[in-house]
Formats: structure tokens, C-alpha cells, sequence
């Protein structure tokens, strides 16, 4: 590997290359993160509560059920069980991404680890699927740009929530699904294992459905996900 090579994969990988592969899910982030702020200090938190609820917290899930079960006057205790149970499937992100940090200690591991959300993994999964690795400095320069998004998406939502009382009138619950679909679809082109892909993705819409009706959605997200892993390996070594 010559100079101009080495040059350019450091400039692949450093931490302003993960700022930079962050900004497709800037806006997602502003508008759920502004949609929570709303439903937050509609929930009755004060602006300092909501900075520090999505600093501590940093889940959109767990903020939004947090807010609904807070001013619904819930135990602090069925709030801090429910979110626990709701966001029980960033154990499988940190797992999936576990094998590209295994060379780090165990103390940046989790400070890579502790700041993974869906939309980070899923932009780290996608990195992952063209290089094959992925680097420390990139993945805390889209974590940390993730992370801070958030925190002032929330805090201008906590500012301008009395005067938005709906935030699905704007389309704003809209924002992170059309994001998550567009990770998708950048990822499976970039794969180019078409067929695997879709097979996987209809078994796992099949299993959230079918445990979802049965039990909850978030139950059904863990379940389905552990199974169409399961599924994808087995068409994997099939073909």
C-alpha cells in the first residue's frame, strides 16, 4: 500500500468521516427529537429534566414511553422495568458490532457501545457491509454527532412545544421510519445479496406480526430479530 493509499484510508476512517456519514440521520434525529421535547414538556418535565432525560436516557422509545407513564403518574419503578424491557434489543446491536472492536479495551468498548443507538448501527452496519471493519475515531465521530443532535433536537422541542400540541400533524412520527427504510435500501444495494436479503426481511416482518399480536411489539422486535438472524445464516451456508 503506497503513501496516496494510506492518506486516503485514514481520511475514510477518521472521526470527521463518521460526522460526515452521520448527516443523513441529522434530520430524522431533528424531528423525533424535537416530536419527543414536545411530548415531554407536554408530560410536565421542565427544559433541565428534558436535557437531562435524553442525555442519560438517549433512547426516542424509551423517552417517548417515559413521558407517557410520567404523566400518567406510573412508579418509578414499572417506568425504569418498561423502558429496560423496551430497549432490551441494543444488546444485539452491541453484539452484531462487537466483533469489528474486539482488538480495544473493554472501557472503549463500552463508551462506543454506551452511546449505539438504531439509526448509528444501522449506519455502522451498512459501513460495515462495504469495508468489512470499521474504525474507533469513525464510530465515535458518528456516535458523538448522533448523541448531541439529539440533545438539541430535544431542547428546541422543549422550547417551541407550547405552541405544537400535535406533532404528527407535520409528519414528524414519519421521520425515523422513512430514515430506517432508507438505511435499508442503501444497505441491501450495497450487499448485492439480494435474494438472502428479502427472504430475511419478509421472515422478520412475519415473526414481529405474529409475536406482536400475541404478546407486544417490542417483544416481537427482539424475537424477530434473533430468528431471521437465525434464517439469514442458514440461506447463507444453504447457498
Amino acid at each position: 500500500m503506497n503513501i496516496s493509499e494510506n492518506t486516503l484510508l485514514r481520511e475514510e476512517n477518521n472521526f470527521l468521516a463518521g460526522v460526515r456519514d452521520c448527516l443523513p440521520t441529522v434530520l430524522g434525529y431533528l424531528s423525533i427529537g424535537f416530536a419527543a421535547g414536545v411530548v415531554e414538556k407536554t408530560a410536565g418535565l421542565s427544559i433541565v429534566e428534558i436535557g437531562l432525560i435524553s442525555l442519560l436516557l438517549y433512547a426516542g422509545s424509551g423517552q417517548f414511553i417515559a413521558a407517557a407513564m410520567i404523566g400518567a403518574n406510573s412508579p418509578a419503578l414499572a417506568i425504569i422495568f418498561t423502558i429496560f424491557f423496551v430497549n432490551l434489543r441494543h444488546l444485539l446491536m452491541s453484539a452484531a458490532l462487537s466483533p469489528y472492536f474486539r482488538h480495544l479495551t473493554p472501557g472503549k468498548n463500552i463508551l462506543i457501545g454506551s452511546l449505539l443507538t438504531d439509526e448509528t448501527f444501522g449506519v455502522a452496519m451498512n459501513e460495515a457491509a462495504s469495508k468489512k471493519w470499521l474504525s474507533e475515531k469513525w464510530m465515535h465521530g458518528l456516535n458523538i454527532t448522533a448523541y448531541l443532535n439529539w440533545f438539541i433536537a430535544n431542547i428546541a422541542g422543549a422550547y417551541f412545544g407550547e405552541w405544537i400540541s400535535n406533532p404528527e400533524k407535520f409528519g414528524l412520527d414519519f421521520a425515523l421510519p422513512g430514515m430506517f427504510i432508507g438505511l435499508l435500501v442503501l444497505q441491501m444495494a450495497s450487499r448485492k445479496k439480494l435474494l438472502k436479503d428479502v427472504i430475511v426481511a419478509l421472515s422478520a416482518v412475519a415473526i414481529v406480526v405474529g409475536v406482536g399480536l400475541m404478546t407486544s411489539g417490542s417483544v416481537g422486535v427482539i424475537v424477530a430479530t434473533t430468528i431471521a438472524s437465525g434464517v439469514g445464516m442458514a440461506v447463507e451456508k444453504w447457498k
